[in-house]
Formats: structure tokens, sequence, C-alpha cells
């Protein structure tokens, strides 16, 4: 008798539970305290609907989310990624701030962590494709870093699982892009291109060494614009990749160049030259000679750049893509004022296209798919091999093709006799 005594009811006659209250004004009250001690409260207009939120509380704290979550917005938890991220390369770093900063702080950034849904970030990213017309490279990056911080979000107890865990390869399948495929040049257009600017009478004679070893090497932008002569070893023919040259801003000092030390051992490698690179080389020596240049520069203590510019400075990746656009144009101006039918054109591409223009021709050649990881510095195989995959389908299909051509001439000769 005396429990029932000790029992607390509504207005309506109903039996309150520990912690549930009933204010003057008709609201119901639920307080707890979280594992700290630490008191909290939620306000239900109904009993009804105040259970509801007691049962997701309690849900919560058997899944050990933090009772103040309910206030914690992407942006914060975004601040404690930042905080825990050390170690990381600087440039490596400050792209993650600027893809962050640009397109997901002033729009999801603002959600509540524990209201945040998977349909949320799928429809942010569907804007940044669909309205904003970015890249499937661009949100592939802020991919990247707003999972990193939905991953700490899920670790320190702010949300139960990481609601974007496969929405890029759902965003990729829905808008047929599965892969940011960038497409190496055919044996013809490779030709055409080398061909293009090894005339020594064209305007752009001088661009030839760096975009030759670029296809002869498949070394990354960086790791040609930042080798210096001791790098290469003519008499051996042997290339010793060990930077980077890397131009990104630096927040305080603005943008300007830097030197890396690779991120893994992987990229620390040695390539052998094929002839055409040894040959290359030899012909830039041969330029900066003859019109006396030479580099004037020193970056965080490494100097005498192998390819530079008119002023004695290291090349920049922006203006190489400009000279590849300009060399396009006027090769295909070229090819299609010749009166040749059906000419071999130039497709649009960029520098990092010359390097799966070399692991294309790697793969044609049958090299083994260890040395082809070596050579491009994967640390992963897995990242060979998914190239290793696109290049064998391409081949596949383009022998089929032929197959077809080859069967419908014989059907024609043969529906002829």
């Amino acid at each position: 008798m005396a429990k029932n005594e000790n029992r607390r009811y509504d207005s309506r006659r109903r039996v309150l539970k520990n912690g549930e209250t009933e204010r003057a004004d008709g609201y119901y009250v639920y307080r707890w305290s979280d594992r700290t001690g630490k008191r909290h409260g939620v306000v239900a207009k109904t009993l009804e609907e105040l259970r509801r939120r007691e049962a997701d509380i309690m849900r919560d704290k058997l899944d050990g989310i933090r009772a103040d979550a309910a206030n914690v917005t992407v942006n914060d938890v975004y601040d404690l990624w930042c905080g825990m991220k050390r170690g990381l390369k600087g440039n490596t770093f400050n792209n993650y701030r600027y893809m962050y900063g640009m397109y997901v702080e002033p729009d999801l950034g603002r959600y509540k962590v524990q209201t945040l849904k998977k349909s949320d970030v799928k429809r942010f990213y569907n804007k940044l494709v669909d309205d904003r017309g970015l890249k499937i490279s661009t949100v592939d990056s802020i991919h990247t870093v707003l999972h990193q911080v939905l991953t700490v979000a899920v670790d320190d107890g702010y949300l139960r699982n990481n609601v974007s865990d496969n929405v890029l390869k759902e965003l990729k399948q829905s808008h047929n892009m599965d892969s940011d495929h960038r497409r190496a040049l055919t044996v013809p257009e490779q030709e055409l291109f080398l061909k293009y600017l090894r005339r020594e009478s064209g305007r752009y004679h001088h661009w030839y060494p760096i975009f030759a070893v670029m296809v002869g090497t498949g070394m990354r932008v960086g790791e040609v614009t930042g080798l210096r002569w001791c790098d290469i070893d003519m008499e051996a023919g042997i290339i010793d990749v060990n930077h980077t040259l890397v131009y990104y801003d630096h927040t305080n000092e603005g943008c300007h160049f830097s030197v890396h030390t690779p991120k893994t051992e992987a990229g620390r490698r040695t390539i052998p030259m094929l002839d055409y690179v040894q040959e290359a080389f030899a012909m830039e020596k041969e330029y900066q000679e003859a019109f006396g240049q030479e580099c004037k520069v020193t970056i965080d203590g490494y100097t005498d750049f192998i390819f530079i510019n008119r002023f004695g400075a290291t090349q920049h990746q922006g203006t190489l893509n400009k000279a590849l656009r300009r060399i396009m144009r006027d090769c295909n101006d070229e090819q299609l004022s010749s009166g040749e039918e059906n000419p071999v054109l130039l497709p649009r591409f960029s520098c990092h296209s010359l390097r799966h223009t070399f692991t294309t021709r790697m793969v044609e050649a049958g090299v083994n798919i260890k040395v082809v990881q070596d050579v491009l510095g994967h640390k992963d195989v897995e990242t060979t091999l998914n190239i290793y995959t696109d290049v064998t389908k391409e081949l596949k299909q383009q022998e089929f093709d032929s197959l077809q051509k080859t069967l419908d001439k014989q059907k024609g000769k043969n529906s002829g006799k």
C-alpha cells in the first residue's frame, strides 16, 4: 500500500515513471543523468510523445550516443577533426580544409549531427553535381573529408553510424559515372602528339622534352617538375624519384611552391629510361645551354631543377595544361587542313592523362602487374589493378570492334559472289 502511495500521477490520473513530471502548463518533462552525472531534460506536449523520446534516449544510452549530441553540428565535429589531423602533408590538409570550407561548411555543415540522414548527404552531393556543375572528381575529394569528419562523429558518440557510407558510389551509379575516367591517348594519338612537338620548326618544340618524359615514365606532374639533374643518371639510364614539387596555399604565406617527400615508401622509386626519354633529357640540356638558361630558384633547399621556364623558375602544372590546350588546338587545325580523309586528331587531355597513357602502353605490352605498380609508385596494388582492368576492358572492346569489321567485310564478299 505504501508503495502505491509513492506513485506520481498526471492530471489525467496516469502513472508517471521515474524522471517524468507534468508541468503546470500541461507539458511533460523527462529528466535523466548521463554517464558523467550531468543532468539533462526533454519537454513534450503529450505523455505519448515524451515516452517516444524517452525510448530514443534509452536507445542512445545503450549505443553510447552522447546526451549533448542534439546540439552538435557537422561543423562542430569538423573542428574536432581538424584538431586530430596531425602529420598530414601541408598541401593535403589544406586541400581538405579548402574543400570543406568552400562546399560543406555553408551547407551540410550547419546540420545537427544527430538528425543527419543518408538522404541529406545524397541530396547534398546531387546538388553539387546537378546545380553547381562540379566534376565527380571534385565531389570525390569533398566526400573524402566529409566521410572522415562523420567517422569522428561516430567514434566520439555523436552519431550511431556513418551516414555517408556508400553515398558516393550510389551517386556515380545514378549519374552513370562509375569512374572519373581519364582516357589515355591511343597509339596513333600519342605518335601524333610527340611527332608534332618534336618538329624543330614548330612553335612548341621546346615543350617536347617535358611531355616526352611524362609520356615515357608515367611520373606524376609534381614528380616531373621537381626533377633535378642530380636525380637522373644518364649513363645508367635511371631516374631516382625521391620528392615531389607542390604548389598550394600556405595560408598566411600565400601560394607558393614547396618540396615534399613521398607520402609512402612506394612513392620513392627508380624508373628505367626508355631511349626517347633519355634523348628528351639530353635535348633539354642542349636547349638550355644554347639559350643560356639556368635554374635560378631554391625551394626548401632544393635547386638545379631540370624543367624550368624562361625566367629560370620551376614549371607550374597550370601552365603545362594551358600549353597542352594550345598544342591540341593548333595540331588539330593542321591535321584538318591537311586534306587527309579521317585524320587522327588529339582529344582533350591533361598532364595526368599522360600518366594514364604510359600505364596503358605498359598493359598493352604485357608488363607484369607488380612492375606496373612499382613504376607508378602505387602503395596499394588494388589501385593498379583498377587501372589495369579499365585498360583491359578497352583493349578487349577494340579487339572485338576489329573482329566485327573483319566479319562484316567477309560477309560482304560472300554476299557478292
